[in-house]
C-alpha cells in the first residue's frame, strides 16, 4: 500500500514521512518561498485581489493537468466541463476550509460534486466510485478495487482528523497522492486531489490567506508531475519521499508565480 501507511510510525506517521531524506530541505525552501511572498507589502492592501488571481490560476492550471488547455485571458468563459469544474472548485474552497479537518469525507464528496456536475450522473456525484475503472489522464494505471478505496479512504480520514507534528507541505503532499493512487470518485479525481492539497496548506496555516496555488507549481512541474506519483504508488520510502520533495518544490514554484501577481500589482 502506498503513502505513509508502508513505511511511518503507528503514533504519527505522517511525521515519520517529514523525515525522509530530502523531505526536511524541500519543506525549508518552500517555507522560505511563503515567508518572501507575505512580506511583500502590496499584500497591506491588496491580499483579496492577489488571493482571486490566484485561485483563477489555480483552476486553469488544475484543468491543464487534467489535458484541458485554455488560455488564462479566455478561462473564466470558456465551457469546457473541466474547466468550469476546475472553477468551481476553486471559488468554494474558503468556504470549506473551516470544515476540512472536522470532516474530511464530507469535504471530497463536496469537492467531487463541484468538480463532476458536468460530466458525472447526478446519482454518482460525490459518491466513490462501485467499479474498479477511473479517468486516467495521468497515465498511473490500474486503480484499487472499491472495497481497498474505502479502507484507505477510511485510513487518509483517520490521518487528516488525528494530530500530528508533520509541516503542512507534508500532510497535503499525502493528501495529494493518496487521493491520486485512489481515484476514488472515477472523474475528476485530480482536480479534487489537487484541491484537497490547497485545503491542507491553508487549513495548516501555511498559506492563511489562500494566496498560493500549489496547482500552478504542480504545472510549470509537469514533466515531473506524473513520474513523482508513480514513485509514490511504489509504497517505498523513496518514492513517497520523492513525492513529497517534488509537493514542496511545487509550492515554492507556486509562492514565485504569486510573487509575481504582487510585483504586477505594484507596478499598477
Amino acid at each position: 500500500m502506498p503513502g505513509p501507511y508502508k513505511v511511518g510510525r503507528v503514533n504519527d506517521p505522517l511525521a515519520h514521512v517529514a523525515e525522509l531524506p530530502g523531505v526536511a530541505d524541500a519543506v525549508t525552501d518552500a517555507r522560505g518561498a511563503v515567508d518572501r511572498l507575505l512580506g511583500h507589502r502590496i499584500l497591506r492592501r491588496r491580499s483579496a485581489d492577489v488571493s482571486t488571481e490566484s485561485a483563477l490560476r489555480g483552476a486553469r492550471a488544475s484543468a491543464l493537468l487534467e489535458g484541458t488547455d485554455v488560455a488564462l485571458e479566455e478561462f473564466a468563459g470558456t465551457q469546457d466541463p473541466v474547466a468550469q469544474g476546475a472553477l468551481r472548485v476553486s471559488a468554494e474552497l474558503g468556504a470549506l476550509t473551516s470544515t476540512w479537518r472536522q470532516a474530511p469525507r464530507q469535504v471530497l464528496a463536496r469537492l467531487h460534486v463541484l468538480a463532476a456536475a458536468d460530466v458525472v450522473p447526478r446519482a454518482e456525484l460525490g459518491r466513490p466510485r462501485s467499479t474498479g475503472e477511473a479517468a486516467d489522464p495521468l497515465k498511473l494505471g490500474p486503480v484499487p478495487g472499491p472495497e481497498e478505496v474505502a479502507a484507505r479512504l477510511e485510513a487518509l480520514v483517520g490521518l487528516l482528523t488525528a494530530p500530528t507534528k508533520a509541516p503542512a507541505i507534508v500532510v497535503g503532499a499525502i493528501v495529494h497522492g493518496e487521493l491520486l493512487a485512489l481515484r476514488p470518485f472515477g472523474w475528476g479525481d485530480g482536480i479534487v486531489a489537487r484541491a484537497a492539497e490547497r485545503l491542507t496548506l491553508v487549513e495548516r496555516g501555511l498559506d492563511p490567506k489562500s494566496l498560493i496555488a500549489a496547482e500552478v507549481g504542480h504545472a510549470e512541474l509537469a514533466s515531473a508531475y506524473g513520474e513523482a506519483l508513480r514513485g509514490y504508488l511504489t509504497g517505498t520510502p523513496e518514492g513517497v519521499a520523492g513525492w513529497v520533495r517534488h509537493c514542496g518544490d511545487a509550492v515554492t514554484a507556486a509562492a514565485r508565480d504569486s510573487l509575481a501577481i504582487c510585483e504586477a500589482y505594484l507596478r499598477g
